[in-house]
């Protein structure tokens, strides 16, 4: 297994031979980045902590031309059967015309750059149910496009991670790690997800970032949703518009001309 993420990182400042080829870089636990943010050589420090190997790979924020082409080269170097992308939140399973969609932009970067990419297994998982609220996604509207992706045989099942396990005990204890070394940048999905695995419920204080806001913190952010990428690209209604996008910006240009133009499906409660 390896791990990657699109970055919000300062990558600019890595070493030229930490970049296998343009728009992916191997970064370890010393390389050259931001000492205030750089979540990859985090996470990077964790795993080294942990005796395991001490690789994440980064791709720039960039549109989904350049995108697809880093992970096609990415996919040849590690000679990858299988990518899973996986969204902290549930925003990527948004279509285009709810009432809110969340912050999609890397998300559907990431969606359409691996749905162009043939020859190997492509699944999205989602850990953080009711996270995106934060962010305006009506979790109605979650459940109900998973429901849409089972008709069309794309939805692949939920799985629990129980609180004791050794895999929760280590996420969060690399969820610790990472908020004493980025102090002043703790994440918020992180730390939603980590209050869940720890029991707590309710309107839980998990950064100072976000203090004034009120969180509803539950169990179910503990569960992964799992789909087929390729069904729920299918399903996302602009998706096709992204195809030759070339930054992050005119990625967020495509989805803001869609979201103008489209008629949005009404905000509506989840009945209790």
């Amino acid at each position: 297994m390896h791990l990657a993420n699109l970055s919000f990182g300062e990558l600019e400042q890595l070493a030229p031979e930490d970049w296998l080829a343009p728009g992916v870089a191997k970064v370890g636990p010393t390389s050259i980045g931001s000492g205030e943010y750089f979540p990859e050589r985090t996470l990077a420090r964790w795993l080294e902590s942990q005796h395991l190997p001490p690789v994440v790979y980064a791709f720039p924020t960039v549109g989904v031309r350049p995108l697809r082409d880093a992970y096609r080269e990415l996919v040849r170097h590690l000679d990858i059967d299988a990518i899973v992308l996986v969204d902290g939140g549930t925003d990527i399973l948004m279509r285009g015309d709810e009432s809110g969609i969340g912050t999609p932009e890397e998300d559907m970067a990431s969606l359409a750059a691996v749905a162009g990419i043939e020859g190997v297994e492509r699944v999205v998982v989602c850990l953080g149910f009711g996270i995106d609220a934060y962010h305006g996604v009506c979790h109605a509207h979650v459940l109900e496009n998973l429901a849409a992706l089972d008709r069309a045989g794309g939805y692949l099942g939920a799985l629990s991670i129980p609180s004791d396990s050794v895999e929760a005990r280590s996420y969060l204890d690399a969820v610790a790690h990472a908020r004493a070394e980025t102090p002043g940048r703790t994440s918020i999905v992180n730390g939603q997800i980590a209050a869940a695995l720890r029991g707590e419920f309710g309107n839980v204080a998990v950064s100072d970032e976000i203090a004034g806001s009120e969180l509803f913190v539950n169990s179910l952010m503990c569960v992964y949703f799992a789909v087929d990428l390729a069904v729920l690209a299918a399903s996302v209604h602009y998706l096709d518009c992204l195809a030759d996008t070339e930054t992050g910006f005119d990625v967020h240009v495509v989805i803001d001309r869609f979201r103008n133009a489209v008629t949005r499906r009404a905000r509506r409660a989840i009945p209790h």
